[in-house]
């Protein structure tokens, strides 16, 4: 059995290179979940799960791990179940945790009609809050035989208190800012105000203030933003935060100076590829990748309606991740943190 400490990466401390990072990481995260959640389904169906094979094999001839982050109905997947086993077995990605409030146990009714609003897990009372993400972590550590570490919010909403609760259950990373994003015009709960705003949280790694989540502190769970970079300069931002969101000012600033998420859409290879550029010019010391399962299933996404968007999709990873592999070296989100620390503490 794997050994539950090793964060479902058994075997593979031995064959990093070294205590620190040559190269820049490349973090592929995958929400893993049902099918197309945008329709809003009243049950969840899991078909996504038979297409992963192809992905985790493009992956693989890259040289590149997943973090498949995962949530209640494909951590029952038998399909899914198979591929994880398997691909942790032979050191090749990480499982984490992905928890979609409306629908994982303990179900208790917060809204109307759950499964219509998708409410927020932070809408929760704390006690139900707890159980989910206790539930949760039991869940997937019971079916894969290994410790949780990395966690990605539903509909990417943490807060302070949720991090706390992580902390407490043993988690390490955490992986749900969106630099320069605001969601607080995406409601959960209509009686609530809508998201998280994280348009001025850092787009660097940091290990998080259990006090105010947007700030460094010293907390163990290090949070690894997503790569968004914003068009244009620093001082878009301020002139952005003087603005309600939502507002005509706010849009055509937003038009005018768009961000960039390493997130593929059907047709915005040259823009990642760009991006990739900058993060190089930059010194970063990872770009994470993010795409959500369903999406590699022709119809299980708004995206990639049909068996040709799926093939445009692979041919545009294809090109993407040919680029990835000559400046930048594959990792899973524990294996970044354990190359982060070292990094840090030579530099103490």
């Amino acid at each position: 059995m794997t050994d539950r400490r090793l964060g479902g990466l058994a075997g593979r401390e031995g064959r990093t290179k070294g205590s620190g990072y040559a190269r820049p990481k490349f973090l592929i995260t995958i929400d893993t979940e049902g099918d197309d959640v945008w329709s809003q389904p009243e049950t969840a169906t899991t078909r996504n799960a038979r297409f992963l094979p192809r992905f985790q094999a493009l992956c693989e001839r890259h040289g590149l791990r997943p973090t498949y982050l995962t949530n209640f109905e494909m951590a029952k997947s038998e399909p899914f179940i198979e591929l994880a086993r398997d691909a942790l077995r032979r050191g090749t990605a990480e499982i984490g945790m992905h928890l979609h409030a409306w629908d994982s146990p303990p179900i208790v009714p917060l809204t109307a009609h759950d499964h219509r609003f998708h409410p927020y897990l932070v809408e929760f009372p704390e006690p139900i809050m707890r159980e989910k993400v206790r539930v949760m972590t039991e869940l997937l550590e019971d079916t894969f035989a290994v410790k949780m570490t990395s966690h990605r919010a539903g509909r990417w909403y943490m807060n302070e208190l949720y991090a706390k609760l992580l902390i407490e259950l043993g988690y390490e990373i955490d992986c749900s800012v969106t630099p320069h994003v605001s969601w607080k015009s995406y409601l959960g709960d209509p009686a609530r105000g809508g998201g998280a705003d994280y348009s001025r949280y850092p787009e660097a790694p940091y290990l998080v203030s259990v006090q105010n989540l947007a700030t460094p502190g010293d907390s163990p769970l290090l949070e690894l933003p997503m790569t968004i970079m914003r068009k244009g300069y620093a001082w878009i931002e301020h002139v952005l935060a003087l603005f309600e969101e939502g507002s005509l000012p706010r849009r055509a600033l937003n038009r005018a100076f768009p961000s960039t998420w390493l997130r593929p859409k059907g047709r915005n290879l040259a823009r990642m590829l760009r991006l990739l550029d900058r993060a190089l010019a930059d010194g970063r010391s990872y770009v994470e990748f993010m795409l959500h399962s369903s999406e590699l299933m022709p119809a299980g996404s708004p995206y990639f309606r049909d068996g040709d968007s799926i093939e445009r999709l692979y041919a545009d990873l294809e090109q993407l991740f040919e680029r990835a592999r000559q400046g930048f070296e594959g990792a899973t989100l524990a294996e970044f943190r354990t190359s982060y620390l070292a990094s840090k503490s030579r530099a103490a």
